[in-house]
């Protein structure tokens, strides 16, 4: 679990910044969904925050599920386009985020039982 950690925030911080860069291949691909260019910029925020949090070690389970629910709509949009390349990328990547959440479980509930307190 040690080197999935790093791995997925590199992922998700990389795929983030190129979204909020605007860079072209980003906005070609959007617009060939026939998403908005705003929700790319979200989409961007939301990877962003999330590899940012998979780096901080008590939020580093709980930004993995939501990371794997995010990946939810990667995985829909793959299979909708028939991109079967990125589809198999997206679930891999969706499939890694959900056995780190999985994984940290304890530390979701523990999270969750400090948040209730407060």
């Amino acid at each position: 679990m040690r080197f999935v950690t790093p791995i997925l925030a590199l992922v998700f911080l990389a795929s983030g910044g190129a979204k909020l860069a605007g860079l072209d291949f980003e906005i070609q691909a959007f617009t060939r969904w026939g998403y908005p260019i705003w929700f790319m910029y979200l989409t961007g925020v939301a990877e962003v925050a999330g590899g940012i949090g998979l780096l901080i070690r008590r939020l580093s389970a709980l930004a993995s599920a939501c990371l794997a629910a995010l990946m939810i709509g990667a995985v829909a949009t793959h299979v909708i386009h028939a991109e079967w390349g990125m589809l198999a990328l997206a679930t891999t990547i969706m499939t890694l985020a959900a056995w780190r959440a999985y994984s940290g479980r304890t530390e979701i509930c523990a999270l969750s039982s400090r948040l209730a307190v407060a």
